[in-house]
């Protein structure tokens, strides 16, 4: 997943996103200002986005302050401008206490942002660390611009501000929301890693324009729908504006590839690896630590596995044992792109003439995928898939519908090969996913049962059902378009399953 999620809480971490990450991932002096900071670690101004800025008197673009961020991040959800606010009431003979609330944004909250961490594949990072200037830019271009839609897809699609008893009942924020995006080019081990950290503030507007709390649980639950949204927006972006075109990269033995720049050497990924290495090799002793762990008396329990969840704190503990010095002299960008390039050549096991032409390789690989001719998406065949992908890879075989649209979006990845498309493409997927060949299962016991995005699926018929040409697979060219002459073969809807019984078996 290339679109990481982390919870900001007012206090402490607060405290560390705005002593370190918003600075480079440098730690500076609390007397430092923030935008000395960034200057010292060689990182651009952090800059505001997102339809809400107007409510609050910011513009987008505007420079993100250390005033705004503490306000609106660790003072529990205060309006950026809160200082201005309450001194002008206080100048106007109100009380303190009145002075003070017009600098609030609703009720105060201990959550108060998510730190959202967007990067693109590691070929597009690499085009953009090893090529020349013209190349990176219209990679950062492409970055932003992903990131941007991302953003207003959750804007109208995902985030509800929740009120009633118990939050039982939930609302789109009209106004938009709030967030500040620092840009980062390195990773901690030196290698380059362009991404952008956006603190997503949980502050946004209700109708009637009192300010109310995002649910940050739905912002979790759609995390791998962002996720294959920027991987594609990204990668298609690149792509159409450099002549490129992407391919599919088995990471994992048995699990989906990923889509990557064609025509870039995959040693070069493993030269930017070697902290990922190092997290694996020490995740591994932990697991193993884990599993034999013993009880109070000594003897070993011999636990028979290690739960997802288990291992996902594992990895945390593994990034943090891991985690190298931070240096202590930054560098520029063009700094930066002169030593990496130094050290692939030295280093990677890359000819220096591959590394020197990585564009125009690439390039080349491109003219080579684009001459087999047009992608075309049959809407109807990518719903079948999805619909059974989703099917596999869900426990039970229960899903929702964001489930579907991750998968689509995965899906017109690998059959799009980095061209654009359409922007409700993968929407019209899904729709047809659920009327053609979902089954509705839901027995809500509560208001938030009955919205669209929370209804519970299940396919009408059984993986057996579909031809052996239409079932899912670990083949990554399963998706690539069928020949036109070919007939499409009908897939056979099987019996709807009505009754409980039959659904258990699913």
């Amino acid at each position: 997943m290339t679109v990481d999620i982390r919870v900001i809480r007012a206090g402490q971490l607060y405290r560390y996103f705005l002593r370190e990450t918003v600075a480079g991932d440098s730690r500076r002096p609390a007397d430092t200002p923030l935008r000395t900071a960034q200057e010292q670690a060689g990182v651009p101004a952090g800059r505001w986005m997102g339809r809400g800025l107007t409510a609050l008197g910011l513009a987008p673009g505007q420079e993100v302050t250390d005033q705004h961020l503490r306000n609106l991040f660790g003072e529990r959800g205060r309006h950026p401008y809160a200082d201005r606010l309450q001194a002008d009431r206080l100048a106007a003979g109100e009380s303190p206490e009145k002075a003070y609330r017009a600098g609030t944004l609703g009720r105060r909250v201990t959550v108060t942002g998510i730190d959202f961490v967007f990067r693109p594949a590691p070929t597009i990072y690499l085009l953009w660390a090893l090529g020349d200037e013209t190349t990176g830019r219209v990679i950062e271009a492409a970055h932003e611009y992903a990131i941007g839609r991302v953003l207003e897809w959750i804007e109208d699609e995902v985030a509800v501000i929740r009120y009633g008893k118990d939050g039982i009942y939930r609302v789109r924020p009209p106004g938009g929301l709030v967030a500040a995006r620092f840009r980062h080019y390195e990773a901690r081990s030196g290698m380059p890693l362009l991404h952008d950290h956006v603190l997503l503030s949980v502050k946004a507007q209700r109708p009637d324009s009192t300010w109310g709390s995002i649910h940050t649980t739905i912002l979790h639950e759609n995390t791998v729908a962002a996720s294959a949204l920027y991987n594609e927006l990204v990668a298609a972006e690149v792509c159409e504006e450099l002549g490129l075109a992407t391919e599919p990269r088995t990471v994992t033995e048995g699990r989906r590839p990923v889509m990557e720049i064609a025509g870039v050497p995959h040693e070069l990924i493993r030269w930017t690896a070697r902290r990922s290495e190092q997290i694996a090799t020490c995740l591994a002793e932990l697991e193993h630590e884990y599993v034999t762990t013993v009880d109070d008396n000594g003897d070993p329990k011999y636990l028979p596995v290690v739960s997802e969840r288990a291992r996902a704190k594992l990895n945390a503990v593994a990034a943090r044992k891991t985690r190298p010095a931070r240096k202590e002299k930054a560098r520029s960008l063009a700094q930066l792109r002169a030593d990496w390039k130094q050290s692939a050549i030295l280093t990677s096991g890359v000819p220096a003439t591959v590394i020197n032409s990585l564009l125009q390789r690439a390039q080349v690989a491109a003219a080579a995928i684009r001459a087999r001719g047009p992608a075309v998406v049959d809407t109807d065949l990518a719903a079948v898939d999805v619909t059974a992908t989703v099917l596999v890879k869900n426990e039970g075989g229960r899903f929702h519908r964001r489930h579907l649209l991750a998968e689509a979006r995965r899906h017109l990845a690998l059959v799009l090969r980095g061209r654009r498309r359409d922007p409700n493409l993968d929407d019209q997927i899904v729709a047809a996913a659920i009327s053609t060949h979902c089954l509705d299962i839901s027995e809500p016991k509560t208001v938030r049962g009955l919205e669209v995005g929370y209804r519970l699926y299940t396919a009408r018929w059984n993986l057996s059902d579909l031809p052996a040409r239409r079932r899912p697979t670990s083949d990554p060219e399963r998706q690539l378009p069928a020949d036109p002459s070919e007939p499409s073969t009908p897939v056979p809807p099987g019996p709807a399953r009505g009754s409980r019984s039959d659904q258990a078996h699913h």
